[in-house]
């Protein structure tokens, strides 16, 4: 079937709000790095040219999705020999209108001056920073997360939002710039449980940017997960 008649037939379903496809998700860096090992275990073992392998990483370097890595190793016997699944869950539908009140349950205000809240302090459900000729911070890397799903409303004129979270939380963002910027990482986490944060917003000459922040991860999931593998451990043990 030609590309561009499958893609037109895509097209509703995508426009209809319908869960992208897993080879359409973007890539993650987990995801590149199942894709180098399998590589690097090729070459070992002779599967691979070190040409071939070098063209390959590039390749995989510069990669979107993980339908465009999958490429890389689809001739190769340790990809149908391994879960092929992306490093991540399924993110939960953002939440209907209604079902996380407008009103904030903080707000960080920056009026020809900075403000920022970072350290270990609690996340509500909605958090609205403003940045007038000004600069926000909203470092949620060390936050308490008391609920799964948190809104960020991020509004820049003249000004700059900084928003940087866990690394291993989802991320979304909805917005735009006006002769500005708006700029947030896409984040898929490995737990379905964990926080998702929507940042929406508009950058009117200024600067809206959220990312994570390397090497923080959020402590009560790691908390939950070290249960796990304690729970599976003894369970082993006592057989």
């Amino acid at each position: 079937m030609d590309l561009q008649k499958q893609d037109q037939q895509d097209q509703p379903a995508r426009q209809q709000g319908a869960a992208p496809r897993v080879t359409e998700l973007r890539a993650s860096d987990a995801d590149r790095d199942r894709i180098a090992d399998i590589l690097r275990e090729a070459l070992a073992e002779g599967r691979l040219t070190a040409d071939e392998h070098a063209e390959r990483v590039e390749g995989v370097l510069n990669a979107k999705t993980v339908g465009e890595l999958e490429v890389f190793i689809q001739d190769l016997p340790a990809a149908h020999g391994r879960q092929a699944s992306p490093g991540y869950t399924p993110v939960p539908p953002r939440p209907a209108a209604g079902a996380i009140p407008a009103e904030a349950d903080a707000n960080v205000v920056a009026v020809f001056s900075s403000a920022m809240r970072r350290g270990r302090w609690r996340a509500g459900r909605r958090l609205h920073a403003y940045a007038i000729f000004g600069s926000v911070e909203i470092d949620l890397s060390e936050a308490i997360f008391e609920y799964q799903q948190v809104v960020i409303k991020a509004v820049s004129v003249f000004g700059n939002v900084e928003i940087r979270v866990p690394e291993n939380v989802s991320l979304r963002g909805t917005g735009g710039g006006v002769l500005g910027n708006f700029e947030v990482d896409t984040l898929d986490s490995v737990e379905s449980d964990a926080p998702v944060i929507y940042v929406d917003g508009w950058a009117v000459l200024g600067n809206v940017e959220a990312r994570p922040k390397r090497g923080k991860l959020v402590a009560d999931i790691l908390d939950r997960v070290h249960r796990k593998v304690d729970k599976g451990l003894r369970k082993h043990l006592d057989r």
